[in-house]
């Protein structure tokens, strides 16, 4: 597949604009740091979405229904009910009732879980670290400010 978020320098880019090429530059660079980072999570059994899910159970430190676990992650409700679907067959979340409305599903995360989760974590600080690796302390300062002028 060959399109212009996953080519890193197309020639229309490259050759068709003020920016001589620096965003395709950019965007082909988070695609690649995207892909390391799912590589990684996969290695341990867990995606980008497991992992961020989990991560916003275990952050509220009780159990959460699901529709506030859907505005956390900023998805529609249906897509968290899968997801904990697939969470839950996989022994990494369970649900339960709510006291407060009988309607309500919560979830929290399973011990199994919060083991999967801590992988996880390793697993993205691994990648983290290796990024920084490749950069020294000023160029990484560096290219945090680049960064946030992109962001404004």
């Amino acid at each position: 597949m060959n399109s212009i978020l996953h080519d890193t320098q197309p020639e229309c880019a490259v050759r068709s604009g003020p920016d001589e090429g620096t965003l395709m530059a950019v965007l082909g660079a988070a695609e690649q740091l995207r892909e390391r980072l799912e590589e990684a999570l996969v290695a341990v059994g867990l995606s980008v979405s497991k992992f961020d899910a989990m991560e916003q159970l275990i952050r509220a430190g009780e159990p959460m229904t699901l529709g506030n676990l859907a505005g956390q992650l900023r998805c529609v409700r249906s897509n968290v009910t899968q997801l904990v679907d697939r969470l839950e067959a996989e022994g990494l979340v369970k649900r339960g009732s709510c006291l407060e409305d009988r309607r309500a599903v919560r979830a929290k995360v399973t011990p199994l879980g919060m083991e999967r989760h801590a992988a996880g974590l390793e697993a993205i600080r691994a990648v983290q670290r290796d990024v920084a690796d490749r950069l020294g302390p000023a160029q990484r300062s560096q290219l945090m400010d680049l960064l946030s002028g992109l962001a404004d």
